[in-house]
């Protein structure tokens, strides 16, 4: 359909034709977080019925502290360009899509340090992301010495590259580090499962789909989207958190609230 010379075209349209658009690397990166962008408004919530507003407010949905919050908000700018670049929408409403920033994990309100709960293979590849990110500090140093034998700093893009570069690995290397000293790990030793917590993996069911996802929920400095680790701010994890197998969930959505049944929790020893 087209109203003057703007197409009406649904969000579930516009996902698949933008989907099948891309390489099929791109493909599989970017499905899972343009679906539930698209299932978040509703499959047939047209393009241009979308405000500046609620696309701004659409960061909120993602936990401000996942570790690959970034890549999610670029994959949706992308859709959200295309769907400008397409006619479907008057304006690119990537542009409102903005990052939140990260709060700081330190300090609980008692004044004590917060404990951060790592399953046991979270904990071994913290630790070995920090050394691999020490290497390339070094490298980074190595970088800007060379740089700067040029002088002219005014013009010397190698030089801040690389003080950029090594900018961004000394905050990443404190943040690993504190919460390697803050951590507690996680015993993956089976119990009966009682009450969803950190750690555990839960399979859920769309009460209305009656479709099954599986997810881990972890401390968000373990999510990893693509194996199924969701950080336990995130909205799933807030609904899941504390509940048991059989219960019903619900999820406020601007499409509505989702329902999800617990159907089974594998819930891990401490």
């Amino acid at each position: 359909m087209t109203n003057g010379s703007q197409k009406i075209v649904s969000l579930g349209e516009g996902a698949n034709e933008f989907l099948s658009n891309l390489s099929k690397e791109k493909r599989e990166i970017s499905q899972q977080e343009v679906y539930n962008f698209v299932r978040w408004y509703g499959r047939e919530r047209p393009f241009n019925g979308l405000t500046p507003p609620e696309i701004a407010n659409y960061a909120e949905i993602l936990s401000s502290s996942d570790t690959d919050q970034k890549q999610k908000l670029e994959i949706l700018r992308a859709f959200l360009a295309y769907a400008k670049k397409s006619g479907w929408a008057e304006i690119n409403l990537g542009v409102h899509l903005k990052a939140k920033k990260k709060p700081n994990m330190t300090p609980a309100q008692n004044g004590n340090p917060e404990v951060i709960s790592l399953t046991e293979q979270g904990h071994k590849d913290l630790s070995v992301e920090l050394e691999e990110l020490k290497v390339k500090r070094l490298q980074a140093i190595a970088d800007m010495t060379k740089a700067a034998a040029d002088k002219d700093f005014r013009e010397n893009a190698p030089f801040h590259a690389a003080r950029e570069q090594k900018s961004f690995l000394d905050g990443r290397i404190r943040e690993i580090e504190e919460t390697l000293k803050l951590a507690r790990i996680v015993e993956c030793e089976l119990k009966p499962a009682l009450k969803t917590s950190i750690s555990d993996t839960v399979m859920i069911i769309d009460v209305i789909s009656k479709r099954e996802f599986s997810y881990a929920i972890v401390h968000p400095t373990e999510v990893d989207p693509r194996n199924g680790k969701i950080s336990c701010e995130s909205p799933i994890g807030k609904a899941v958190i504390g509940r048991g197998e059989g219960e019903v969930v619900e999820v406020l959505a601007p499409a509505g609230r989702l329902k999800y049944q617990i159907k089974k929790v594998e819930h891990y020893l401490s």
